[in-house]
C-alpha cells in the first residue's frame, strides 16, 4: 500500500519516539527511525515493526555525525523530520552541561545542515515545558515567561531559538515545537514503553521499580506543598496521547512558520494521586515516605493545552488510570 511519504524520526527508538513511530505509521506515513542507541534498546525497532505490521527501517547514527546525517538524507526522499533525539536527564545536565549542549544543540545544528542540503523543510521538534522554568502562573500557556533553570531546559530553549532563525531563512520552512509536560504510560499492547537505565529520574518509572520490589521505597520530595494533599502536582500525559499530538502537528505543518504548542492534559495530579491510582488500578502496594523538598522544585506545574485544540485539533483522551495501568502492564510483561 502506498504511503503518504517518509518521516525521519531522530531518537525514534526511545520511549517517546517509538510510540510516535507507531502513530505515524497508523496515519499512513512511512516512519524511518534514526537512533544512536546510547539510551535506547535495539530490540525496540523490531517491536515497533510488530505493532505496525511491517518491518521499520532503522538507521544507526548520531545526529552530531555530519557524514552519517548526509547519508541518511541521501538514502530516501524525506517529507519531514520529527526531531526527538537528545539527552534528557535534568540532574545529569547539571553535572555535564557541555555534553548536553554538544549533543542537543550542536546535534540539531548538524541535523538542520543536512536538511538544508537535501531540501527538507518541515520539522516537528520535541521541546519541553522546562523552557518555562519555575511557574509564575497556572495554568502555563505558551505566553508564559521563559526561563529554563537547568542546562537541559536551556538546550530546548536554545534549539527553539535556532529554529526561529532556520524558519526565517525561507518562506517554505515549517516548524512546530511541541512543549510537552510529563509523559508516562506505555502502548496498550505492552510491547513498547519506558525502560530507564539505573535509578529513574522521573516519578512513574520510580513507582514501577518500587512496585516490582527493585527499590525499597518511593521518596516523595515534600509533603507540605500548598496543594490538595501536600505533595507536588504535575501534568502527566499518556505517551500515546503525546504521540498522536506529534501526528496532529505533522498534519498541519504546512500552515505554520514556527509555532510553539503545549501538549498536556490541562490538569495536574499530585505524587500521592499517582501512587494511589497505581495501587488501586493494579492491585499492588507502593511503599513511600516523605523526604525534604528539593531545591528548585515547584508546588505545581500544569499546562493550558487549549492552543493544541485550536491549532491541531488535538486534546488528551487518556486519563491517569490508563497511564498507571499501561505502565504496569509494560513493566510486568514476560521478559
Amino acid at each position: 500500500m502506498a504511503t503518504r511519504g517518509t518521516i525521519l524520526l531522530t531518537g525514534g527508538a526511545g520511549f517517546i519516539g517509538s510510540h510516535v513511530a507507531v502513530e505515524v505509521a497508523a496515519a499512513g506515513w512511512q516512519p524511518v527511525i534514526l537512533d544512536s542507541f546510547c539510551t535506547s534498546e535495539r530490540s525496540v525497532v523490531s517491536r515497533v515493526g510488530e505493532l505496525v505490521g511491517a518491518p521499520v527501517r532503522c538507521i544507526e547514527a548520531d545526529i552530531r555525525d555530519a557524514p552519517s546525517m548526509r547519508a541518511a538524507f541521501g538514502s530516501t526522499p524525506i517529507h519531514a523530520v520529527i526531531h526527538l533525539a537528545g539527552l534528557k536527564a535534568v540532574g545529569e545536565s547539571v553535572e555535564k552541561p557541555a555534553l548536553y549542549h554538544d549533543n542537543n544543540v550542536r546535534g540539531t545544528e548538524v541535523l538542520l545542515a543536512a536538511m538544508d542540503e537535501f531540501g527538507v523543510r518541515r520539522m516537528v521538534f520535541s521541546s519541553s515545558c522546562t523552557v518555562y522554568g519555575t511557574p509564575q502562573r497556572l495554568p502555563i500557556d505558551e505566553s508564559h515567561p521563559l526561563g529554563a533553570i537547568n542546562p537541559y531546559g536551556q538546550t530546548k530553549l536554545d534549539i527553539e531559538r535556532m529554529l526561529d532563525v532556520w524558519a526565517d531563512a525561507g518562506p517554505d520552512r515549517h516548524v512546530c515545537s511541541l512543549r510537552y509536560f510529563n509523559p508516562v504510560g506505555a502502548h496498550a499492547s505492552a510491547r513498547i514503553g519506558e525502560s530507564p537505565i539505573g535509578i529513574p529520574n522521573n516519578l512513574m518509572p520510580f513507582v514501577v521499580k518500587v512496585a516490582r520490589g527493585e527499590l525499597p521505597e518511593l521518596g516523595v520530595f515534600g509533603g507540605d506543598w500548598p496543594t490538595h494533599d501536600g505533595t507536588g502536582v504535575r501534568d502527566y500525559i499518556h505517551v500515546v496521547d503525546l504521540a498522536r499530538g506529534h501526528v496532529a502537528a505533522l498534519e498541519r505543518l504546512d500552515s505554520m512558520h514556527h509555532e510553539r504548542i503545549n501538549l498536556g492534559t490541562g490538569s495536574g495530579c499530585s505524587v500521592l494521586d499517582v501512587v494511589r491510582a497505581f495501587e488501586r488500578v493494579n492491585g499492588v502496594k507502593v511503599p513511600h515516605g516523605i523526604r525534604p523538598r528539593r531545591p528548585g522544585d515547584a508546588a505545581a506545574a500544569y499546562a493550558d493545552a487549549s492552543l493544541a485544540w485550536r491549532r491541531l485539533g488535538w486534546r488528551a483522551s487518556l486519563g491517569l488510570d490508563d497511564m498507571v495501568r499501561d505502565a504496569w502492564a509494560f513493566a510486568s510483561r514476560p521478559s
